[in-house]
């Protein structure tokens, strides 16, 4: 008998009209035979009610407590949904993430899996129950509930299916799959029927919001087949949505997959640089300490015992960099710095482009064509990444779309 985790976001059950249509769903499937595991985000907008209560009351509240507090989000809709199988005649439980055991570190707001007790979840799948599980939490070692931060229900969902070696994970959310590209900048983006585990994770990481990078990694670490639907969509209707699996040998693959683009990026270049072993180490040392993360670098060629030094940063790091780097160019004799918080990273990324050669003059070619220049640029086997200046971000990405046929896709 096969065994399906479904997990639903805050939108997909933000009211009791939507908690009910995943109740027919998960029923639906049910009566199919299926062994049924669902794990539920807190209703939209919950957690940010939450944490607005928590801030009226102290302007820095404990971590522990935090959790306690938006934990409860979660309780609520399996409740809810436990109530509305029943109320369907259709047989269920709910857990909390303690009652499962979903065993964590004690890491509060973002916590790590360690550990999975699925026996109950088992005995009551073999009992022909629905079983639903809190997302986004569980417990320490010491009976702390914590929670597992951005994302982290996709995560639980994911976890469970590799602790009961589920045949599917599938993630319900407002969208009906992974898209070629936004679609609200290009209006053909056409959407994917399977990516690998290496182009979701680069297409996340790269700013696709549609899943959570430590629900891909995890998925990728244990072979779990992910699929991304829709829950506002009909079933039967064209829902296949996207299976995120494993590259197959003999999977044949487009060149490119899709493009992603971050619009949170800020650039900063220290000029005149000392050429000298160690200033590299020097300046991202500072930044690392002040818990900045820098995504690309460049360093020029040396000209006259100096040299270039770029970076980009979260455009939400922008101004503490530019704090620290103002002192660093001091402490290094510096010549100046330029700064620009108004540029976006565009990216195209495909397993395919590892056998096809000129996929990166191409991509510059057209770029080249629409008039837009590029500032920095990164590679790896299956992405290639470029800053350009934020107001080219959609001209960008409709003339790579366009320029890569990714509308036939």
């Amino acid at each position: 008998m096969s065994i399906i985790v479904q997990k639903y976001g805050g939108t997909s059950v933000g009211t009791i009209e939507r908690i009910q249509a995943v109740a027919q769903r998960v029923k639906k499937n049910h009566d199919q035979g299926i062994q049924m595991v669902v794990v539920l985000s807190a209703m939209s907008g919950e957690t940010n009610r939450l944490t607005a209560l928590a801030n009226q009351l102290h302007g820095s509240p404990s971590a522990r407590e935090m959790d306690v507090l938006l934990a409860t989000g979660e309780q609520v809709t399996i409740a809810l949904l436990s109530m509305a199988l029943h109320a369907i005649d259709c047989p269920a439980r709910s857990y909390t993430g303690g009652q499962v055991t979903i065993r964590t570190d004690n890491q509060h707001s973002k916590a790590r899996i360690q550990d999975i007790d699925d026996h109950r979840v088992r005995d009551d799948l073999k009992a022909g129950k629905v079983v639903i599980i809190a997302g986004f939490q569980g417990i320490d070692v010491d009976g702390n509930i914590t929670t597992l931060g951005r994302g982290g229900s996709d995560t639980t969902a994911v976890a469970m299916a590799a602790a009961l070696k589920a045949d599917e994970c599938q993630i319900f959310t407002d969208v009906d799959g992974v898209y070629t590209t936004d679609p609200r900048i290009v209006n053909e983006a056409r959407k994917l029927d399977v990516l690998t585990y290496e182009e979701m994770l680069e297409l996340a990481s790269l700013g696709s919001k549609v899943l959570q990078i430590r629900s891909v990694e995890f998925a990728s670490k244990y072979n779990v087949p992910l699929r991304v639907l829709s829950s506002f969509t009909d079933e039967g209707q064209g829902t296949q949505g996207t299976l995120i699996t494993k590259e197959e040998k003999n999977m044949e693959r487009p060149h490119i997959a899709g493009i992603a683009v971050n619009k949170d990026e800020a650039k900063i270049t220290i000029l005149g640089v000392p050429d000298k072993p160690g200033m590299a180490s020097t300046i991202l040392t500072k930044i690392a300490d002040a818990n900045i993360g820098v995504d690309m670098i460049i360093q020029n060629t040396s000209q006259e015992d100096s040299t270039d030094f770029t970076f980009t940063v979260n455009r939400s790091d922008f101004k503490q960099a530019m704090t620290i780097v103002r002192t660093l160019a001091t402490e290094l004799d510096a010549q100046d710095i330029i700064a620009d918080n108004k540029v976006v990273k565009v990216s195209i990324v495909g397993v395919g482009m590892r056998s096809h050669a000129g996929i990166a003059s191409k991509m510059f070619q057209i770029l080249s064509a629409a008039q837009i220049n590029i500032g920095m640029i990164s590679t790896s086997e299956i992405k290639i990444s470029v800053v350009i200046d934020e107001k080219y971000h959609e001209l960008a990405v409709r003339e790579l779309h366009h320029g890569f046929e990714l509308e036939r896709l």
